[in-house]
Parts: C-alpha cells; structure tokens; sequence
C-alpha cells in the first residue's frame, strides 16, 4: 500500500487506517499471496529512530506503517495531521487470529521466552476454535542461526508470521529475510505474546482511551520500563514541540 495521505511524523510517513481497513489489507495480501509488512510506531521507537538508522530504514521499509500508540495519534493532530486513531499491534494481532480462524490462515509465531510462546500457543487455540497454527519458536537464537529460522518458517507454509522481539532486532529480521521466508504477511508484535499468554494484563479500557495503557505496563514492570516510557515519552513530547516550533529538521526530510 502506498501512503498517498500526506501524514507524516518526524518523517516517517503513518498509513490513517482502522482496524477494519487494516484487517481487510491483511486479507487482500494473503489472498493475493502479496507482501505486506506491518510495522507499528509508537513514542519510543520514534525516538530511537532518529539515532538508529537501521531500524529507521527498516520501519521506513515497511508495506504499512499504523499508529500504535496514543501519543503518536496526538502528536500526528497536533501537527496538523488528520489520524483516526490508533490501531493496537495487540489488538490487530488479536483480530487476524479470530478472523483467520474461520479462513484457515495458518499462522507462524516467532519471538519471546520458550515458555511464554507455549503458552502462546495454548492460549490462541483456547481462545481461537480451528486456528492452525504452522509453527512456533522462541525469540533467543544467534546471527549464525538465522537462516535456518528463515528456512523453518518458509517450510511452515505461513500465511501470516508474528514476530514479537525488541525494536530494531525484529524490524531489521523482517526486512532481511521477508523475500527468504516467502510468508505474505509479516507483523512485529511487540510484547503482544506475554499478553497472550497471560503474562502481562492490559490497562483497563479508560486507560487506554486515555492515552496511559504505557503507565500501566510502567506500573508492572517499572525496572525495566522506566526508560523506554519516561524518558522516551518526555524527549518525544520535546521533538513534537520542536516541530510544531519550525526549529528542527526531521520533518523535512
């Protein structure tokens, strides 16, 4: 799909999409057998890639880029930009496991700790009556190992490939080996896994409507998310402003 809209953040173009829109491109690519790479933007990855220029041309590379967080929508409208809302990478993820049930989508899932994917697993087809699930492996491998994992998932005979690790690790996995794995749609998923499997709970709907589902994922796992919230989330507040200001360059590039 090509961004005809205009709406840009930072640079980084942003597809103004529904989930009802973005499930029925999923569908159309499966169909069609066509690529579609989904990358989700969110305040932290937007921040990241201004310094990474990897996992800036990895995201930039991406078939569809949608709005994951809240604070990216407002910050769209505050520049000036027309965004629906935001399309949850959770919430999709969700959708294309029920919908692709009913279809025989087989779905390959890749990333996170052996445990938390089995039970991933268990949970989709508890969740998802008929979901076939091709395959499965956790998110801890070494570079050497990747063309292997590239080959398991192509002989899996996926339709649709979520890959839940860490940004840039899953951008830049995704776009080096997509023409390799042969899957038609490929989705980074985030922590959507431990979601799944009942790892980690999701902040209640007020929350999310909000804009501070990030508060409550910081409240569970403060050590390890102070950073990637906190901070990120202030020196994203700070490049909106600067924009919105006409003092910086990265909306012109």
């Amino acid at each position: 799909m090509n961004n005809e809209s205009g709406i840009t953040i930072f640079g980084v173009p942003v597809d103004p999409l529904s989930m009802d829109d973005a499930l029925k491109e999923v569908d159309d690519a499966v169909k069609s057998r066509r690529n579609l790479n989904i990358a989700f933007l969110n305040a932290g990855k937007l921040v990241a890639m201004e310094n990474d220029s990897l996992l800036r041309e990895s995201v930039l590379s991406a078939d569809l880029r949608l709005a994951d967080g809240q604070s990216v929508v407002w910050g769209c409208r505050f520049l000036g930009h027309k965004l629906p809302g935001r399309v949850a990478g959770v919430d999709l993820m969700m959708n294309m496991m029920k919908a692709g049930a009913g279809k025989g989508y087989r779905f390959f899932l890749f990333g996170a700790r052996q445990e938390v994917i089995e039970k991933s697993v268990e949970e989709a087809k508890r969740k998802f009556g008929g979901i076939n699930i091709a395959g499965f492996r956790n998110g801890y491998f070494s570079e050497a190992e990747e063309e292997g994992i590239a080959d398991e998932i192509r002989d899996s005979g996926a339709d649709i490939l979520f890959v839940a690790m860490s940004s840039p690790k899953k951008e830049i996995f995704q776009k080096k080996y997509q023409e390799r794995m042969g899957v038609p749609v490929i989705m980074g998923v985030g922590g959507s896994f431990d979601i799944l499997a009942g790892k980690t709970k999701r902040a209640p709907m007020f929350l999310q409507r909000l804009g501070l589902e990030w508060f409550y994922r910081f409240l569970q796992e403060p050590g390890r998310m102070w950073k990637r919230y906190l901070a990120g989330n202030t020196l994203f507040i700070l490049m909106v402003l600067r924009c919105r200001l006409g003092i910086c360059n990265c909306c012109k590039r």
